[in-house]
């Protein structure tokens, strides 16, 4: 995720790609949240770890969303 989000970063001056990349982070994102889910139910993590680390990712997932349907907020301008 931390790699999709700092490749996107470095990608504001080009919309599709910026877009792109966050998909790609929020994908990645998804995905922790499943092996947090298998990780729990095969008790290598206590619940209440769990459950806060999936809220973590959640907020992150949140922020990530709103960076994509806010893309022009975020994009390098042409000077």
């Amino acid at each position: 995720m931390r790699a999709n989000l700092s490749e996107a970063w470095r990608r504001r001056r080009y919309k599709g790609s910026f877009i792109l990349r966050l998909n790609d982070a929020e994908a990645e994102v998804a995905e922790t949240q499943v092996w947090l889910k298998f990780a729990v139910k095969c008790q290598y993590l206590n619940i209440d770890s769990g459950r806060k680390l999936y809220s973590q990712y959640n907020q992150i997932l949140a922020l990530i969303v709103t960076m994509i349907n806010s893309a022009d907020k975020w994009m390098l301008t042409k000077k």
